[in-house]
């Protein structure tokens, strides 16, 4: 057994400055990296050292692992957490830092290669009994293949990245005729977003909810589950919204879908930290989705209901020491919801807004717990993802939990940028949500965007995500990101979809 005296948090934004908290409270020292962009960013000044990795764009900075693993072996870490994001699921990056006799905080690399690989994981899961969607076992070799995968289990289906997740490279398709050009455009979104354009195809679920199991275990076989999370509220295939436990979900469905999860852990000898996604349909059928190898963004909802710290237990396998916890003892306490505050405008699709942070008051009291990586005066820029912080409410039940939320995001005061505010508000108070009725649709069924004229208008999807994958492909090479953004606005303007 190893005791971890410093930790190099290989991240940024909240989930670092989460992390440093944990180390703080355990006593053990923390190192931050940063960009150029983020050198007076809250993580890097909480921490006890930072270490400058490059400049503003990933590719050179958070993404670069030798850069990481040199910053690591300067500051004499005995291990690296990865956060979620950059390299939290890059199997080549964990078993790096196994060469270099630095702990890797998360599963195996053999691990997190196995499930990386969605058909792979698919063959898993199905070789396993778990329920999975038809589809296709491995990834598409001709587009005269995917035809007839296509017809014989009916559309509408899903073309998605074998090497992916996260909504890039997936694509709706409801008829044969938007087939082969769905194909060619997930191929080259999942090539540009994971250097592999693999594509497989999937059974479309209708009106599905999004359902998680968070796991935990140690390398003594011990294999806990922390319960269950709803992630439905999503837009463009992420998540906005998310709550424990899972509201709609009954003892008898919410027990198969926990003891699912733990065989799906067994299957690929997991350990620490992780998830189990599942798709649940109207008929309450569920369907194994992916495992996520790392920390979830919503894993403080888990936190809060059941009473636990993550990232410590996470700290604490990595050391090699089994969980102190058994099964009997994790129970339910409580309803949470967490609403992800983003520098987005739901105005129009949910697109990136980017400026300087003039006004950042954070709401507090009773059961309001907020995740922030930002600061007053902080520029928001065009470089990384776009959550600022995480609200989350806790309550006695959900109805609590919901009202803290709404005078939580009342009191939330940010200025200089668009924000997922407004948006949350209206999840909060609307009767769907209020009454669980809701699915992976709620945006589209349920939230109306707008021009800056107020004019109803429907956004092209498939728009955004193309200058979304122009801009990053043009920032990489470090061409002129202000005439970039001009243009690609005038673009998504001039060709979103007439109501």
């Amino acid at each position: 057994m190893a005791n971890i005296r410093k930790i190099l948090i290989a991240n940024r934004g909240e989930i670092a400055v989460r992390i440093i908290r944990t180390c703080q409270d355990l006593d053990i020292k923390t190192v931050a990296v940063y960009s150029k962009e983020d050198e007076s960013n809250p993580h890097v000044l909480l921490a006890d050292e930072s270490i400058l990795i490059g400049d503003a764009p990933s590719a050179e900075s958070y993404l670069v692992m030798d850069k990481i693993i040199i910053a690591a072996k300067e500051a004499q870490v005995d291990a690296i957490h990865p956060g979620y994001g950059f390299l939290s699921e890059n199997a080549e990056f964990a078993l790096l830092c196994e060469k270099n006799n630095i702990i890797f905080i998360g599963p195996s690399p053999q691990t997190i290669d196995m499930m990386g690989d969605k058909t792979r994981a698919r063959q898993l899961m199905i070789k396993a009994g778990i329920p999975s969607p038809p589809g296709t076992v491995n990834a598409l070799t001709d587009t005269d293949e995917a035809e007839v995968i296509a017809n014989k289990i009916g559309f509408p289906i899903l073309i998605k990245a074998a090497a992916g997740g996260g909504g890039k490279g997936m694509r709706i398709v409801r008829e044969n005729a938007d087939l082969k050009k769905s194909i060619k455009a997930s191929k080259s979104e999942a090539e540009n977003a994971f250097g592999d354009g693999r594509v497989y195809i999937e059974k479309y679920l209708e009106s599905p909810r999004h359902v998680e199991v968070q796991i935990i275990a140690d390398y003594e076989g011990s294999i806990l589950h922390l319960f269950d999370r709803d992630c439905s509220i999503q837009r463009r295939h992420q998540k906005v919204v998310e709550e424990a436990p899972c509201p709609f979900l009954e003892s008898k469905l919410r027990n198969k879908l926990l003891k699912a999860a733990l065989v799906v852990a067994k299957t690929c000898n997991y350990t620490n930290a992780g998830t189990i996604e599942f798709l649940v349909d109207k008929d309450y059928n569920y369907y194994f989705l992916e495992v996520n190898t790392r920390l979830q963004v919503e894993h403080p909802v888990t936190e809060l209901v059941t009473g636990t710290d993550l990232v410590a237990m996470q700290i604490r396998i990595a050391e090699k020491k089994p969980l102190t916890i058994r099964q009997e003892d994790i129970r339910l306490n409580g309803h949470a919801i967490e609403c992800r505050i983003s520098a987005e405008d739901p105005d129009k699709n949910f697109l990136p807004s980017t400026g300087t942070l003039n006004t950042y008051i954070a709401p507090s009291g009773p059961g309001i717990r907020v995740d922030s990586g930002v600061r007053e005066g902080q520029k928001i820029g065009i470089y990384y993802d776009p959550l600022i912080s995480k609200l989350i409410a806790f309550g006695e039940n959900r109805n609590q939990a919901i009202q803290r939320m709404k005078r939580a995001l009342k009191e939330y005061h940010i200025g200089g940028i668009k924000t997922t505010i407004p948006f949350c508000q209206f999840v909060m108070s609307h009767p769907v949500f209020q009454e669980f009725k809701y699915d992976t649709h709620f945006v589209n069924d349920h939230y109306q965007t707008r021009t800056p004229q107020g004019n109803e208008t429907e956004v092209d999807e498939e728009i955004v995500a193309a200058i979304s994958a122009s801009l990053l492909d043009k920032m990489q090479a470090g061409e002129n990101i202000t005439e970039i953004q001009e243009a690609q606005s005038s673009l998504w303007w001039s060709r979103r979809r007439k109501s």
